[in-house]
């Protein structure tokens, strides 16, 4: 029977209501996140952050928690202006910590996480802080129904250590729906400005992974039948979207072959390959002038 890539499908091929998908929002506590890039990071020192790979990053550490969310925007707290304007993220200015021990950040990020969860803004939200006193305003938003993530190091991968350690943060991880870590040393770098990714990946790792791609979607595309072949490249002439089936397909064969899901950013990368391999791929006139000149059976 010939496979439709191209048809709807059944109502069970959707994910709806699938907890670990949907969109996602980012609070983030600049002061933290700095501090938490210094734990174990070799050269992690200062305070000059730049942002430019954050979202990638980001949606990184949530994709290898599990979490196939899309990342639609990041709130950055921070006591002073970096001066970067960089696309869905939102600077929010709050006094110094030790001006007042942390309360307008409280506020701030207290209020940001109530208005998400009171307007059902998003499915996720990812926030990156070690405050205790946010329990009761994570625990509100849970109870209207929004998963609230929180951001550690590599540390939160043994609670029992952490409970005896840091019993306060211990308590505030527990109260996650999930624990999304980031290796302190990336988080250095992206803070530092040495990934220019954008996917939270040193630039070498980038190339390693287009190669990989390159080669799970060229194998897949050779076992594929002419009829479909032709399907896929008219399909690209008028949309820029993959149909599904196509999609559902190089997405499984890539996380086999790293063990792990693809972030956003990488899925966005593994699509633009397959244009480029589709659009390199020249029509097999030659067999098809050999079959018509084949004598037909009387």
């Amino acid at each position: 029977m010939k496979r439709d890539y191209f048809s709807q499908g059944s109502p069970s091929d959707h994910r709806f209501g699938d907890p670990r998908s949907g969109t996602c929002m980012a609070l983030i506590d600049g002061r933290f996140l700095i501090w938490m890039a210094q734990q174990g990071a070799v050269g992690a020192t200062g305070e000059s952050v730049n942002r430019q790979g954050l979202l990638g990053l980001l949606s990184q550490a949530l994709s290898q928690a599990g979490l196939d969310v899309d990342l639609r925007r990041i709130y950055w707290y921070s006591d002073r202006s970096d001066g970067l304007i960089i696309d869905d993220q939102i600077v929010r200015l709050v006094q110094t910590h030790d001006a007042d021990g942390g309360s307008s950040l409280l506020r701030s990020l207290g209020h940001d996480l109530k208005q998400l969860a009171d307007h059902h803004a998003c499915d996720h939200v990812l926030v990156a802080s070690d405050d205790e006193r946010f329990l009761a305003t994570i625990d509100e938003a849970q109870l209207s129904g929004l998963s609230v993530h929180l951001l550690a190091d590599e540390s939160a991968r043994n609670m029992t250590q952490m409970v005896r350690t840091d019993p306060g943060w211990a308590r505030l991880l527990s109260q996650a729906d999930r624990r999304v870590v980031v290796n302190s040393q990336a988080l250095a770098d992206m803070l530092q400005g040495k990934l220019t990714s954008g996917m939270g990946l040193a630039v070498e790792d980038v190339e390693e992974l287009r190669q990989s791609m390159l080669e799970v979607i060229t194998a897949w595309w050779a076992d594929e039948p002419e009829d479909l072949r032709e399907d896929l490249r008219d399909a690209l002439q008028v949309s820029r979207g993959i149909p599904q089936e196509v999609d559902r397909q190089l997405l499984l064969r890539m996380r086999q072959r790293l063990a792990r899901a693809l972030s956003l950013p990488e899925k966005k990368m593994l699509r633009e390959t397959l244009r480029a391999v589709v659009a390199q791929t020249p029509v097999d006139t030659a067999a098809t002038t050999q079959s018509e000149d084949l004598p037909q059976e009387q």
